[in-house]
This record gives structure tokens, C-alpha cells and sequence, in this order.
């Protein structure tokens, strides 16, 4: 413990928190061609793999995780939340920070419902977390066709052909 001579001398200081999600805290400025430090909540990215992974000694599972290159060009693997997805490869999507406990290495995970990640289908509860809307069918993907919009020829009934004579 510091004396108070000492206190009087050089006061105290604050520790500093030591940042985790390090990609979401840059920016490239492709003008000048060098990286900015400013802080995001978000980032946009392009998938360029998915893969699953096996979680550390307790755990047991196979976890859905993407690599993606972020808008800043550094290429982060981020995890894909909830019970299946569409995600495949050059398909853009939206990075959050948030590690994964079990996880080795992800430190990001991917938003649900937004650019090309449809939400989870069915889900009731926590519907925010995973982009699923109040009826409990998935967010709709910009450019997709509505599932109710059928054509005529599809729910028309067939008409049954005479029986031979």
C-alpha cells in the first residue's frame, strides 16, 4: 500500500481495460492507404469460408463459424448463432464483437436477419438475437421472393382425367 508522501508525489492511476474484438476498432482509409483507429459497433464482411469447429475439453458439439473479411480487410472467424443457416461462401454479412466461451480464437459473432443471413425459422423466444419475426418465420433476405406469393398454376386444383371407355 502506497504511502501517502507517495500519493502526494505521483497520485494513482487508472489500469486500462484491455480491448478483445480488435477488428471492430479500425477502419482502412483506402485514400491514404492506412488503418484509422475508430470504434464500431458493427461491421460489414464477405463470407469466405464456413466451417464447423469442435469446442474446447467439456464440451461436446460441432459449432457453425464463418471466416469473413471485414470491410477494414482484416478476416476475422465469427460464429454463427442459432439451429441452422443458409450462410455459404461470398455471402455478405454483418459482425458483432462477443466472444465464444468454448471457442478458441472466435472473438465475433454474426447478426441474424441482416444482408444475406436469414433469421432463425420457428424460433419463439430470444427472437431478437436471432432475427426472427413475431410470427415466427424467418427475416426476409432483400431480392428473395415472398413464400406466400404462389402462382396460380401451383394451388390450382387438378382436374381429374375421364376414365376409359
Amino acid at each position: 500500500m502506497p504511502t501517502l508522501n507517495q500519493l502526494s508525489k505521483r497520485g494513482r492511476h487508472k489500469k486500462s481495460k484491455k480491448i478483445k474484438a480488435t477488428a471492430l476498432r479500425r477502419i482502412f482509409n483506402a485514400k491514404e492507404r492506412r488503418y484509422k483507429s475508430i470504434e464500431a459497433p458493427q461491421k460489414r464482411g464477405v463470407v469466405t469460408l464456413v466451417k464447423t469447429m469442435t469446442p474446447k475439453k467439456p464440451n461436446s458439439a460441432l459449432r457453425k463459424v464463418a471466416r469473413v473479411k471485414l470491410s477494414n480487410r482484416m478476416e476475422v472467424t465469427a460464429y454463427i448463432m442459432g439451429v441452422g443457416h443458409s450462410l455459404s461462401e461470398h455471402g455478405i454479412v454483418l459482425v458483432k464483437g462477443g466472444k465464444v466461451r468454448d471457442l478458441p480464437g472466435v472473438k465475433y459473432h454474426i447478426v441474424r436477419g441482416k444482408f444475406d443471413l436469414a433469421g432463425v425459422e420457428g424460433r419463439k423466444s430470444s427472437r431478437s438475437k436471432y432475427g426472427t419475426k413475431k410470427g415466427g418465420g424467418p427475416v426476409r433476405v432483400a431480392g428473395t421472393p415472398a413464400p406466400e406469393a404462389a402462382s396460380e398454376a401451383e394451388t390450382a386444383p387438378i382436374a381429374e382425367a375421364p376414365a376409359p371407355a
